[in-house]
């Protein structure tokens, strides 16, 4: 009974605060534990399948037809045989805007352009002059005889998605022909029916590690990749209730742990067990566990968090000063003046108006003048110039050189040219525009919001910082490390969710 007089009639109505805010912190913390619990026992499964598949890409990317390896496999273009000039090609492709690809390079014994404008792909023949519509089963073979010499090969199948093949970039190339190469390596090549070029290849072993790496890892199967939208949404709705996870159960083990006046036995965790690796892995690796996962729930910039910084059309021709008039006036004497340097791939470009001729191979890029085909090199303040339309409104504040990678330039999935020039505009999204002087091409563009993204993404998520990609293996070693420690707790997690439901099953 209360009483409600004298000195203690306050003391009972004081108490009653205190014991609802101390049941309602129980309360909380029961909830806690009870949704950390069941939410690891959703997802702890693909916590394991992440940590080992993210282990296998480190050795084994995904497979891809490289610029590089085109550039490599590609036989020396037969400039003798050139009897169209680009001029009279790219106005045969019929495009009113900048070529973003313009190259002359050979199909079987056939020299052709490829030109590329608007995402349409055309070939026009460089001996006839005529456009080639779509390439045939035996071209393709007859293509294949001169890339791969030497080497047997035959045609499995036509189709027009495989798993190796199901992103959008192959659109405009289907259906593919599907050829199987001899070369003790189990190589498989897929050749464009539209344009006959090389457009993906898959090694025997590139493949099985593939099924254990970045297929799993990005949720790449096929009839989810081949929906953007679908896949996008899979990945979202899969990694972010694991953020939720790892956020609170490093809450929890926080909660849980206790230093200063340790459990029974000087212990610092109430746990035996598989329930004291989990605690003490998820002390020891939780903010690794957890900024991995949010790094690869950004992979997929959920609800546009961040802008995808990308040259636009207007941006390229701004920098070339092209227009649908312009010309290149490269003569067949510039062609086979620039044929002696046995290129595999010449390009045709235009920097602040002026046109240039790209002559590449597996081993040496040079740049040569349109009209007479010798060799050139592009000052650094006529590249300044060009870049200056490619944001007319805005003014380069600061301009750098670069001849070695820093922690915004380097190559990691694919090669970054050096030197580079750094031009910095003062426009609201602060952008950095990258110039290659060994090209005069645009070798890149970045803002602000990108270089956030590359933190909590790129380094969060691939530990890429150029000192580690250049000292391996330090930076496997800290993969390693770091995923062990995740791995740790995710498969305690597994066994602890596992004798959660046969608990729950027997009292059902």
């Amino acid at each position: 009974m209360i009483r409600l007089e004298g000195p203690r009639a306050f003391t009972t109505p004081s108490r009653a605060p205190n014991g609802v805010a101390r049941r309602t912190v129980k309360t909380a913390k029961r909830w806690l534990y009870l949704f950390h619990r069941w939410l690891g026992v959703a997802t702890c499964v693909l916590c394991v399948m992440w940590f080992l598949s993210g282990l296998v890409m480190l050795y084994v990317p995904f497979p891809n037809w490289s610029d590089q390896e085109r550039i490599a496999a590609l036989p020396t273009v037969d400039t003798t045989r050139v009897n169209v000039t680009p001029d009279v090609a790219l106005a045969k492709a019929g495009t009113n805007i900048y070529p973003t690809a313009f190259r002359l390079e050979m199909l079987g014994e056939t020299p052709v352009y490829r030109i590329v404008a608007g995402g349409k792909h055309v070939v026009i023949s460089a001996e006839t002059g005529d456009e080639i519509g779509s390439v045939s089963a035996e071209d393709a073979a007859q293509h294949l005889f001169k890339v791969f010499p030497g080497v047997s090969h035959r045609l499995m199948e036509t189709l027009d998605h495989d798993q190796w093949t199901v992103t959008r970039r192959y659109d405009a190339h289907r259906p593919l022909y599907r050829f199987a190469i001899d070369d003790g390596r189990g190589t498989i090549v897929y050749v464009s029916s539209q344009t006959g070029e090389i457009v993906q290849n898959a090694t025997r072993t590139e493949r099985f590690w593939n099924w254990l790496g970045a297929i799993p890892h990005w949720i790449y199967f096929t009839p989810i990749r081949r929906d953007q939208q679908l896949w996008r949404q899979s990945v979202m709705w899969l990694s972010g209730p694991l953020v939720i996870g790892a956020i609170t159960g490093l809450w929890i083990g926080i909660l849980r742990l206790r230093v200063r006046k340790p459990y029974k036995g000087g212990r610092v965790t109430p746990y035996r067990g598989w329930m004291k690796w989990h605690h003490i892995g998820g002390l020891v690796g939780g903010i690794f566990l957890t900024t991995w996962i949010f790094s690869g729930w950004l992979s997929v910039n959920p609800f546009q968090m961040f802008t995808r910084t990308q040259v636009t059309q207007e941006q390229r021709t701004g920098y070339a000063g092209w227009t649908p008039a312009s010309t290149s006036g490269v003569t067949p004497e510039a062609l086979n003046a620039v044929g002696r340097q046995q290129p595999t791939d010449i390009s045709f470009s235009w920097i602040g108006g002026q046109p240039f001729i790209i002559a590449r191979n597996h081993s040496t890029t040079a740049l040569a003048e349109a009209k007479t085909g010798v060799t050139t090199q592009i000052e650094n303040d006529v590249l300044l110039e060009a870049a200056r339309h490619v944001r007319p409104r805005n003014q380069i504040v600061e301009t750098e050189v670069l001849t070695q990678e820093d922690v915004y330039w380097y190559s990691h999935h694919r090669q970054r040219p050096l030197p580079v020039i750094r031009a910095m505009f003062d426009d609201p999204a602060a952008t950095w525009l990258f110039l290659d002087p060994a090209t005069g091409a645009i070798a890149g563009l970045s803002d602000s919001s990108g270089r956030i993204y590359r933190w909590l993404f790129n380094f969060f998520h691939d530990y890429d910082l150029p000192i580690l990609l250049r000292n391996q293996p330090a930076r496997d070693i800290i993969i390693w490390v770091l995923s062990l420690a995740g791995l740790v707790i995710s498969v305690s997690g597994i066994v602890i969710g596992w004798r959660t439901l046969r608990r729950s099953a027997k009292r059902s």
